[in-house]
């Protein structure tokens, strides 16, 4: 995307969240200065892109948290996973990795690293060593809301008409257009890429769950996050919580991170 474009997404994900992200409002939300794990990396799903997070972003790094947002190319798993430890290389301590819907996928992948401590799932698929992305929609409800065109070469977009619906209908319908206008289409042969590992075995995960999410099944999430044994936040929002809902998203990010530090004490 242009730069001239990352701004305006970046600015409609801070409007649609203005009234939720109650940014930290005195030093004592700031974060300890021994505490051992300070930088988050942020990592996007499919059809948007990393300036969603600019709510969640601007919450944590009040708190003196160091972020770093990934920039998916959504061209292949390997290509993901490839974009997230190179932001995982830059960073000068232990991390918290979280992503956002087929950002899960991501950071189960990459985050076997030893630099992270902890992963965080928001409304994300985790699957397992060995699994397709596309497995574990298997046996739960289709998302008719939430419909995907694809292209002759093989990338997936939310179809138009249901963009608001099965993406993002809690976003004023001005957001939605342009977030419609500028997704960020995913290689469909992604979602049928086997994990090689599945980082959630071996780091302590959390997950944040969306009540309204219409791109998966309610019964899906649930699953995938109990199966992790993930400790769960759920928050009445769209499948875009990452954008509308950055209070809950960066509070949940914030208590991993102590979590993890206090065991590293």
């Amino acid at each position: 995307m242009t730069r001239k474009t990352t701004t305006t997404v970046a600015a409609i994900a801070a409007a649609a969240s203005l009234s939720a992200a109650a940014l930290p409002a005195n030093a004592a939300d700031t974060i300890p200065q021994d505490q051992s794990v300070r930088n988050v990396v942020l990592v996007h799903g499919a059809f948007a892109d990393g300036s969603g997070w600019k709510g969640v972003y601007d919450n944590l790094t009040k708190r003196g948290y160091r972020v770093t947002i990934v920039q998916n190319p959504l061209t292949s798993l390997e290509d993901d996973v490839a974009a997230t430890k190179r932001a995982l290389e830059r960073q000068d301590g232990p991390v918290i990795l979280v992503g956002h819907s087929w950002g899960g996928t991501v950071i189960t992948e990459a985050g076997v690293d030893a630099k992270v401590a902890g992963l965080v799932y928001v409304s994300a698929l985790s699957p397992d060593a060995g699994e397709t992305t596309a497995q574990q929609y298997q046996g739960f409800a289709p998302a008719s809301a939430f419909v995907i065109e694809t292209t002759k070469d093989g990338f997936g977009y939310v179809s138009p008409e249901k963009f608001k619906t099965g993406f993002a209908h809690d976003v004023s319908d001005a957001d939605v257009a342009f977030m419609r206008d500028a997704q960020d289409p995913i290689n469909m042969s992604a979602f049928g890429t086997k994990l090689e590992n599945a980082a959630w075995r071996t780091k302590p995960s959390w997950a944040v769950i969306a009540t309204e999410d219409k791109a998966f099944d309610q019964a899906m999430l649930i699953h995938m996050a109990e199966r992790i044994k993930a400790k769960i936040t759920k928050v009445s929002a769209s499948h875009a919580l990452f954008m509308t809902q950055p209070k809950v998203v960066a509070d949940t990010i914030d208590q991993a991170a102590k979590a993890v530090s206090a065991k590293k004490q």
